[in-house]
This record gives structure tokens, C-alpha cells and sequence, in this order.
């Protein structure tokens, strides 16, 4: 993603109705985009080809009519693209840049999964508000199937095609990880798609993923089995207690820390994970240094994510942080400090997606 200049503050109504027009539009397209997602309407038009509306109701068990609307929009709004056969039926064709951002799961340009994390805030905004009423919170597991799945698939092609060389530019950790009989931890693997990207760059380590959340602890562990990798990778549910005292040479924690209600308490259970001479790898937002508004696209998405998604669910335990998706690098050095840590730096891992890569040694 491209991070473009803050957005101008308006000076007229007009102005602002001009932006918010764009941005209905916006939102309209993602919801369209969740529709198509879900119903395996890109797929087949992927797999399967060009296709009438009746051809692709047919071919995903769908309503014709419902997928008639859904193409004529999808062409309205420039994802497909639709001409007239000899018979005056409308067949419709999704463009490569289509297929690439919202059909391949291991490019690095993937976004269809943001759609599902929206379309998960939108089922919970009565429980968000009440929330926001009453100090509560919504947690997770509310939020359901679609933010799980989300957050594993966007971070996924990260994982698979950009982790393994990102590491290798940093000497020092590199062959730290490359170390016979390393092992490696991985706390709030999520769906395991870090877990397994590191066991895959590091074939010589054992690999621990640890996860507080049931179903992706399950979803974790069916990753791993799908990709083979259960005699080298162990997944595990329980919170920082679960976490072996002096067992790793080094643990990771990939765009989570921020969640945590207690990462001060999470971020001690690491350091002691540790053996002598290990460290700590934290992967989060790359948010500016501090607060000044107006912001650019990425402080406008992470803002967004924190008050639909992170800071709700960092609500929903007491005691909490309650962080937010918006923990900028001084923030984090307090956790560490407090957790311990006696120093913390930023390493010099550049263009890899919305984060910042952040080293504590022991």
C-alpha cells in the first residue's frame, strides 16, 4: 500500500459532502467485494471463465438474479469488465489486476480479506456502541469466523513470500535462527501462517505457536498439518502462564502485542521464555512516532482498525492496557522496560507491508 498525504481538513460543506460521497462509494465496493468473496463469484469467474449471470448462478448455486445485479454493479463500478454476445446476453470478464488483488492468496497485493474484517465490525455495531456506553468490550471471538479469517489471509502472503528474506537481511538474527537445535516461539500465532513461514525459512528449528483464542489455535493446527510441518511445528492454547520458562533462543510476536489487555505481563513471560542470549522479535504497525493530525492513509486505517476492532477487543479483559492498534514505538519501549527488557531498537526491515519490525535482546 501506498501511503498518500494527509487528507486536507475541509473549508466548506460541500467539501466534506464530496468526501463522504467517496467514501458511500468506497464502502459499497468493499460490501460488494465481501459478496463476491464469499460466494465464490471471482473464483468461478477465475477458474471457470467469463459467464452470463445465469452461467455463474449455475456454475456457485446461487439466485440468478441476485448474481445479475452483483455483475452489472461489479461493471458500474470498473472490476469487471462485460460485452454483448451474438445472442444479446451480457458475459462478464474479471480483468488481471481483479483477479491478482481479490483471487490470489499468495500475493502480496491480496485484499479481499479486508472485506471480511469489515463486514465482521458491521455484525457487531450494537454491541460496539454498548461498548462504548458502558466501558465494555467486544472481544474477539465475537467478532467470528470473518476477522479470524481476515487477519490470517491479509498477513498471510507477507508471511510466505517476504518473512524468510526480511529476516536474512538482518545478519545478526539470521544466524542466530540458523543455530542447530534452535528453537523458536511464536506467541499469538493466529491462524500459524507466521509459525509455519518461520519453521520453512529455518528448516533445522523447532517452532512453538501459542494462541489464546480456541479457534485459531484450531485453525493453527490445521494449517500446520496441512502444510506438513507437525513434526517440526507444536501449536498451543493458554495465555503467558502456558509460555516454558528458558526454552527459547528467540520468540516472535507478529501484529498482536497491541491486542494484548496485560502485554507488560505477556511481554515478561517472553523474556523468560528466553535462554541466555535470546530475543525477542516484535512485528507491528509501522504508525507514525507520535500524534499529529491530521494523519496519512495508514495512521486514517489504523485508527479505524483500533476503534472497530483492537481497542474493543483489548476492552473486553479487565485489568487492560487497552492499547489500541495505534501503539506508536514509545509506548512499546515503556512495555519493555517494564517487562524487563533493557533496550529495545528498530530494525532495518523496510516495505514490508503496514509494519515495523522491533528487536529486544536479552
Amino acid at each position: 500500500m501506498s501511503v498518500l498525504a494527509p487528507p486536507k481538513t475541509p473549508t466548506s460543506a460541500e467539501d466534506l459532502v464530496e468526501r463522504l460521497m467517496k467514501a458511500t462509494l468506497g464502502s459499497v465496493d468493499l460490501l460488494s467485494i465481501y459478496v463476491g468473496d464469499r460466494l465464490g463469484w471471482y473464483r468461478s469467474l477465475l477458474t471457470d471463465g467469463p459467464a452470463t449471470a445465469e452461467e455463474l448462478a449455475s456454475r456457485t448455486g446461487t439466485h440468478p438474479r441476485y448474481a445479475r445485479e452483483w455483475l452489472e454493479q461489479q461493471a458500474m463500478t470498473g472490476l469487471l469488465t462485460v460485452a454483448s454476445d451474438g445472442a444479446g446476453q451480457r458475459r462478464f470478464t474479471m480483468p488481471d489486476a481483479t483477479a491478482q488483488v481479490l483471487t490470489d492468496q499468495s500475493s502480496l497485493s491480496y485484499m479481499a480479506p479486508l472485506s471480511r474484517m469489515m463486514a465482521a465490525v458491521g455484525g457487531q455495531l450494537p454491541a460496539l456502541l454498548e461498548a462504548y456506553r458502558t466501558g465494555g468490550g467486544v472481544g474477539w471471538a465475537q467478532f467470528g469466523v470473518d476477522a479470524r479469517e481476515s487477519q490470517a489471509d491479509l498477513n498471510r502472503p507477507w508471511f510466505e513470500q517476504a518473512l524468510a528474506a526480511a529476516l536474512a537481511g538482518v545478519p545478526a538474527i539470521d544466524a542466530q535462527l540458523r543455530r542447530p537445535g534452535v528453537r523458536i516461539g511464536d506467541i499469538g500465532c493466529g491462524g500459524a501462517w507466521s509459525t509455519i513461514a518461520l519453521a520453512r525459512a529455518y528448516p533445522q528449528a523447532t517452532v512453538d505457536g501459542f494462541d489464546i483464542d480456541p479457534a485459531s489455535v484450531q485453525l493453527a493446527r490445521t494449517n500446520v498439518e496441512s502444510a506438513r510441518l507437525t513434526d517440526q511445528v507444536s501449536i498451543h492454547g493458554g495465555d503467558a502462564a502456558s509460555i516454558p520458562e528458558a526454552s527459547f533462543d528467540a520468540v516472535f510476536a507478529f501484529e498482536c502485542v497491541h491486542d494484548m489487555p496485560r502485554p507488560v505481563e505477556v511481554l515478561d513471560a517472553a523474556r523468560r521464555s528466553l535462554r541466555p542470549g535470546g530475543s525477542m522479535i516484535i512485528m507491528d504497525e509501522a504508525v507514525a512516532e507520535s500524534f499529529e493530525p491530521p494523519g496519512d492513509d495508514l495512521e486514517r486505517l489504523m485508527y479505524g482498525f483500533s476503534i472497530f476492532i483492537c481497542l474493543p477487543d483489548g476492552m473486553s479483559h479487565q485489568p487492560t492496557a487497552a492499547t489500541g492498534t495505534v501503539m506508536r514505538p514509545e509506548t512499546l519501549r515503556d512495555y519493555a522496560r517494564s517487562a524487563g527488557f533493557e533496550r529495545m531498537e528498530i530494525l532495518p526491515i523496510e516495505d514490508f507491508g503496514f509494519w515495523r519490525f522491533y528487536y529486544l535482546p536479552t
